[in-house]
């Protein structure tokens, strides 16, 4: 098997860090972003970038292509998560949830791309969600900035099949990562005339049960590794349990209300 030069964004945790220590194991070279100091995995070599830093991306790149002159695998893992009702989210935060989760996401692809290009092939693995093909209630604009990364790698996926570049989407269902300390950062401020407080307050709970239930990201990095070293990836994998990819199939084949109520009982809204 070839060893591949890999980048994978956001390390310090979660399945950034699973996936970027597995990969090292296999004896990849690996380099993962990081915002702050933390420990990073064995050989992994860690280097600073910040999604909404334009400046911070283009020398991340460059590092990685000065020293290995090349990058296979690109893994776009890094992303903020959020918390609100669509009215009363602060605007100041959706504005940093896109430039986050797509703007920083396309500027790192469209630096990774001439190389890809000129080395004749590589591939670009986007880490979507469930909420990227269901609208998630309070999830709002995490699932706004999920569908945008699905178009986009449709229609990147298209753009660049000449250059032998694989798109591959990976659609995660509830995983027991750090996301709901991460979420906290970002929650709808509580004010006493928030008309959602009391609903939102009491379908959180829910979201951060299901996630705390969830599977260990050693599972979604397992197969991270997997689709990295393949010659002929899927387009998208979805990888969460039974219930999950259920309610991905009942949406595109039941009634839009009778869908939607189904999630409201679930989220116990109402």
């Amino acid at each position: 098997m070839m060893k591949k030069v890999v980048l994978i964004t956001g390390i310090s945790s979660g399945f950034g860090k699973e996936t970027a220590r597995l990969l090292a194991e296999k004896g990849h070279t690996v380099y993962g972003t990081i915002r702050k100091d933390c420990e990073v995995p064995g050989s992994v070599k860690a280097l600073r970038m910040d999604l909404t830093d334009e400046h911070s991306i283009k020398e991340a790149v460059e590092a990685v292509l000065k020293a290995e002159n090349r990058i296979d695998v690109l893994v776009n893992n890094a992303g903020m998560h959020s918390g609100g009702a669509i009215e009363t989210y602060p605007t100041e935060l959706v504005r940093l949830h896109i430039e986050t989760n797509i703007m920083g996401t396309l500027s790192l692809i469209r630096k990774v791309l001439p190389r890809m290009r000129k080395q004749g092939g590589g591939m670009i693995i986007n880490i979507s969600s469930i909420g990227g093909l269901i609208g998630l209630p309070f999830q709002g604009y995490y699932s706004s900035v999920k569908f945008a990364l699905e178009g986009i790698s449709d229609a990147l996926r298209m753009e660049v099949s000449g250059f032998n570049i694989k798109v591959v989407v990976i659609n995660p269902g509830d995983f027991n990562t750090n996301n709901s300390i991460a979420r906290h950062e970002f929650l709808t401020p509580e004010t006493e005339d928030d008309p959602y407080a009391g609903q939102f307050k009491k379908t959180l709970e829910i979201i951060e049960r299901d996630e705390n239930n969830g599977w260990g990201p050693e599972i979604l990095a397992k197969k991270i590794v997997k689709i990295a070293e393949c010659k002929n990836p899927r387009q998208r994998y979805i990888i969460a349990s039974f219930d999950q990819k259920l309610a991905v199939f009942l949406k595109y084949i039941l009634p839009g209300k009778l869908f939607r109520k189904i999630l409201e009982m679930h989220y116990k809204i109402g």
